[in-house]
């Protein structure tokens, strides 16, 4: 399933700064950045459950901002994308 997972984080203090950097990590572990805080990862029920957790432990509930977007398996027909960076099929293997 496709799940685009979008994040604000309060940068004002180092802690901020550091919770910033943890939650991008773990995005970049399970997808492709599309923005500067949003990523398309296409994950498993398992998956979903397990990065749900981790970055759930991460940020701070009074501060930060979490927001997953389960766009299911037939996602093709709810993306649209426009402008640069052209999008990617996250069925297809990932070659880096």
């Amino acid at each position: 399933m496709l799940v685009v997972i979008a994040y604000d984080v309060n940068t004002e203090d180092a802690a901020g700064q550091r919770r910033l950097r943890k939650l991008a990590k773990q995005c970049v572990n399970y997808g492709q950045r599309v923005q500067n805080s949003v990523f398309e990862c296409s994950l498993d029920a398992a998956q979903y459950r397990l990065l749900k957790a981790k970055l759930c432990a991460i940020m701070d509930v009074e501060r930060d901002s979490l927001r997953f977007y389960n766009l299911g398996n037939n996602y093709h027909d709810r993306v649209e994308h426009f402008g640069i960076k052209g999008g990617y099929d996250a069925a297809e293997p990932l070659i880096l």
